[in-house]
């Protein structure tokens, strides 16, 4: 038992990470809805769902990754510098865990009744209250607090809750992930090498663009590692630049504003142009 929780732990990512929190709240509420949960009022639903969540990560901690078996320490990771064990592309998806949690809590938290500026707060304020949680668990793990990764986490948060706050911004940048999966030659919870994380700016988003045409293009900023994956790999961080297709554009005007949704979060491969800076030429 004690060597299968070590060889878990060795798998720790963000994604695990966002998956166990996102897991425990839709295993909640479906769980509570079929006990009341509809009869609670908007603030015990979201004491609930935090509560939950909490106690989910904490048993998930002791199982798998090892809380409480090392005295409290901090550790630095060193941000985004080419000695590091990912390159700082873990620390995007803390970022992007964040942000995407937050947004989709904040979500959650109006269609329960939430006026929206109460709901994106709520949403943020969580977000960073699981994520941290996530951090002090590590603290008394193999692990160590990392006060990159909390920084990170808060960043994450905050984004998430001004573009929440500012719909004006929001139609003009997204934050987002590209990733495809290789089920045969990666594990998905650590596979930093298939992924690139973006900020993109919609040209449909500023006024000032008219052309019908040009609405449907965005430029990309976005950045990259490779040679990480394994031991004696020729590493690499990168910077690209590019310019892609506004598919949330397009699925709105197909009538399909859930799936346009989807890709304010998600960058599909393939579907823009980049040019490419190597960082460590």
């Amino acid at each position: 038992m004690t060597e299968f929780r070590h060889a878990k732990g060795r798998e720790k990512g963000w994604i695990h990470k966002i998956s166990v929190i996102l897991f425990a709240c839709f295993f909640l509420c479906l769980s509570a809805s079929a006990h009341g949960f509809s009869d609670l009022t908007r603030e015990e639903k979201m004491i609930t769902v935090n509560a939950g969540a909490l106690i989910a990560i904490a048993g998930w901690g002791v199982a798998f990754w090892d809380y409480g078996e090392s005295s409290p320490f901090m550790k630095d990771e060193g941000w985004f510098s080419e000695h590091t064990d990912k390159g700082g592309s873990d620390k995007l998806g803390h970022f992007y865990a964040n942000y995407l949690v937050g947004r989709s809590l904040s979500s959650l938290y109006e269609s329960w009744g939430y006026e929206h500026d109460r709901a994106a707060l709520y949403g943020a304020l969580s977000s960073f209250g699981i994520m941290g949680f996530m951090e002090i668990g590590d603290s008394i793990s193999e692990y160590g607090f990392s006060h990159s990764d909390f920084i990170m986490n808060l960043a994450g948060s905050c984004a998430g809750y001004l573009l929440e706050m500012y719909p004006e911004v929001a139609r003009k940048i997204d934050f987002r992930i590209e990733y495809i999966p290789d089920f045969q030659e990666a594990d998905i919870i650590t596979d930093y090498e298939r992924m690139r994380f973006l900020v993109a700016l919609k040209l449909d988003g500023f006024d000032m663009v008219t052309n019908e045409y040009l609405k449907y293009l965005e430029l990309h900023l976005g950045y990259y590692v490779d040679g990480y994956q394994e031991a004696g790999d020729e590493r690499s961080r990168n910077i690209y630049a590019g310019v892609g297709i506004n598919l949330s554009r397009i699925f709105r005007k197909l009538s399909c504003p859930r799936t346009a949704k989807v890709f304010n979060y998600y960058q599909v491969p393939y579907t823009y142009i980049k040019l490419n800076k190597d960082l460590d030429e």
